[in-house]
């Protein structure tokens, strides 16, 4: 499976914009011939929440649209990131993913808002699980400030899934974290990580990417840099069965005791 991450300089604020740049680079990205491309964590508004009254997508309806559209013309999967999202009345942090013939496969709400960022006072947390196919092969996906709880993702792991979606805005100043965190995730769950984060320079934090791929080991497979662009790499998903074989540690799971 090749997969192409998308890493670009969110502009806060600014949808019709952000989304302009996301097609332009998705277009770009064709080139690499990838199974599957990532976005960021809402890069149609960044955190321009105070805004999210007149720029957050009704629905999804218009990020939906276009998305399923550009899946379906180009035979190619997309886990399409977060948007921000209004649903009756409300606000979300919303990840959608569609398969190669366009059809939406998932959507998941951000389960853990970030009070750093002032998420829990604009959004709504999510309350349900991401499960989904990329083909025949298992996923799911969290988004940034998820990954800081393990009992999380081990808990959509548990049921089978051996890719782990991460779309992020990680600043730069805990970007050692990060790449600890999502080294830990993939090695206790024996799953490959596929983690997009933004560039550039946000209302209160500059983010520097370092968009990773990690294997089931621990090993990185894939480390971006701080510019724009698309970063693509090939993963052998048959490595997760290998690793799982090796050290059972879903079989040797307490959970009566945890």
């Amino acid at each position: 499976m090749k997969v192409s991450l998308i890493q670009f300089d969110v502009k806060d604020g600014q949808p019709q914009l952000n989304k302009n740049k996301v097609l332009e680079i998705m277009q770009q990205a064709l080139s690499d011939q990838p199974d599957v491309i990532i976005l960021p964590e809402l890069w149609n508004t960044g955190y321009a929440l105070e805004q999210l009254e007149e720029i957050a997508d009704e629905n999804g309806e218009d990020s939906i649209s276009w998305l399923s559209q550009f899946a379906c013309e180009h035979q190619i999967a997309l886990v399409a990131g977060s948007v921000a999202t209004k649903r009756q009345g409300k606000f979300y942090n919303t990840a959608y993913t569609f398969a190669a013939d366009g059809k939406l496969i998932n959507t998941y709400d951000k389960v853990h808002l970030f009070g750093l960022m002032a998420e829990d006072e604009f959004l709504t947390a999510g309350l349900k699980e991401s499960h989904f196919h990329i083909g025949s092969v298992s996923a799911s996906q969290v988004i940034c400030y998820d990954i800081r709880f393990p009992e999380w993702i081990r808990k959509l792991m548990s049921q089978g899934a051996e890719l782990l979606f991460v779309s992020a805005q990680w600043p730069a100043s805990r970007i050692e974290q990060w790449k600890i965190l999502l080294q830990a995730r993939a090695v206790e769950n024996q799953a490959f990580v596929i983690a997009v984060n933004r560039v550039g320079h946000g209302l209160k934090d500059y983010f520097n990417g370092h968009s990773l791929v990690v294997g089931p080991l621990g090993n990185i497979l894939l480390e971006t840099d701080d510019s724009e662009g698309v970063f693509s790499t090939e993963i052998d998903v048959g490595q997760v069965k290998a690793a799982r074989g090796q050290i059972p540690v879903f079989t040797d799971r307490r959970p009566e005791l945890y």
